[in-house]
């Protein structure tokens, strides 16, 4: 959420924001907003002036009863004056609502370092595409054959199950995923300095709302509406939310959390978009990197955390890139996001298996976040930043058709050995 003081002191750099993130159709609630916030003002310094009257008028009347003087007068205009308060109280409440309404929509300002584009395909990359060497000589299968011939995934009895997009990990396939996420979450905490959370997969609305799903995104999560709870998109909605409320102590910052969860995603919206296989699912494990910095450390911080999520990669020896995400393709929550996508040698394209965002106080205003910058100051809102580190679906793709063999099975990164037990998958397995 934006400061409202900061959209009434800079209307015309909001404006062009909305207009870099492809989205000047929301700037007639920008103006509604602005008149609203004025006419809120108007109505608080009335509303403060008739309330200070009454008070002055109260105590005359109490002085007059003391010396025995008429009061029915100055009586009856406290009751009018009594009615006006009310009559401004209830325009002020619908005013507060409203305004409310249009901040939660409002996107994140950007940072000046975020390239203005209108679509991915304005996406900058960042630095050099990272190569391994890992020979194909033959012709490639991809994950969804490879999976199905050596029978590690089932999709079709996850469908039976579930529906489609509900994966099935069956034997080596299993154990290759959990070494996975054990594998990122050792190196997270043991080499990066994350504490290790588990959080619950399922979060009340003040939790997306406070980390910004809510209501912008809400045709994306799954909702059970008996029980008003919601299925997590992404573990970084309970972990940030630990904090929601709370006054850290200046001393306790920098935060660093890494969380495993699995994550449900409606995906609305994605008809027209490859679903095959683990192209597009509804239920994926992800490990998330989550910190709580001061407003100075966080964009040193944002590339921490990059780095952190190509480490993953270095030691898998996966081919990547980075992008830096233009103007019209970042998430509305961010000021800054890199992604990380990984190359499929079957599709021939790279895929996104980690975002990387900085949002500077946007979650920390929502879900009231603060910290005491000195031992007398005023409270500060901290900054929060988070990164897949990483999710396993895009990243199996790669793993599956980098490490295949001429014969049909896969061979194990040499990190995974430990966890895994085994160093190859064979069509016989």
């Amino acid at each position: 959420m934006l400061d409202i003081n900061y959209i009434r002191q800079n209307p015309e750099e909001v404006a062009a924001m909305l207009q870099a993130r492809q989205l000047s159709g929301e700037e007639p609630k920008l103006r509604r907003l602005l008149e609203a916030d004025t006419l809120r003002r108007e109505l608080v310094q009335k509303s403060d002036e008739l309330k200070a009257e009454r008070n002055e008028t109260s105590r005359e009347v109490g002085r007059r009863k003391k010396s025995g003087e008429a009061a029915e007068e100055l009586i009856a205009r406290m009751q009018s004056v009594g009615e006006e308060i009310s009559e401004l109280d209830r325009k002020l409440s619908g005013l507060n609502l409203e305004m409310e309404e249009i901040l939660l929509a409002l996107p994140n300002r950007l940072d000046p370092s975020v390239p203005v584009g209108r679509t991915a395909e304005d996406n900058v990359v960042f630095g050099e595409p990272v190569h391994f060497s890992h020979p194909l000589e033959f012709d490639v299968k991809d994950h969804l054959e490879l999976g199905r011939s050596l029978g590690i995934l089932d999709f079709e009895r996850g469908a039976k199950i579930t529906g489609a997009g509900f994966p099935v990990y069956v034997g080596k396939g299993a154990r290759l995923e959990r070494a996975l996420l054990n594998f990122m979450l050792d190196r997270h905490t043991e080499e990066h300095g994350y504490r290790e959370i588990f959080p619950p997969f399922m979060v009340n609305r003040d939790s997306l709302r406070g980390t910004g799903q809510w209501p912008k995104f809400a045709d994306q999560v799954y909702h059970m509406e008996e029980d008003e709870l919601y299925a997590i998109p992404t573990a970084e909605v309970p972990v940030t939310n630990m904090h929601r409320d709370e006054l850290l102590p200046a001393e306790s910052l920098p935060i660093a959390y890494a969380a495993y969860s699995a994550c449900f995603r409606r995906e609305a919206g994605s008809y027209g978009k490859d679903t095959r296989g683990f192209l597009r699912v509804h239920q994926f494990n992800k490990v998330e990197m989550v910190q709580f910095t001061r407003p100075e450390d966080s964009y040193r911080t944002l590339e921490a955390i990059r780095s952190h999520a190509e480490a993953i990669l270095c030691a898998l020896e996966i081919p990547y890139r980075v992008l830096l995400l233009c103007s019209g393709d970042i998430s509305a929550n961010a000021a800054k996001c890199y992604d990380i996508e990984v190359w499929s040698p079957a599709e021939q394209k790279y895929l996104e298996a980690s975002s990387c965002s900085n949002f500077e106080d946007y979650q920390a205003r929502r879900a009231s976040i603060r910290f005491r910058p000195e031992a007398k100051g005023k409270p500060a809102f901290v900054h929060t930043l988070n990164g897949s580190g990483l999710a396993t679906t895009r990243l199996m793709v790669s793993i599956l058709e980098h490490y295949q063999t001429p014969e049909g099975g896969i061979r194990v990164p040499e990190v995974l050995v430990p966890y895994t037990g085994f160093r190859e998958i064979t069509p016989s397995a």
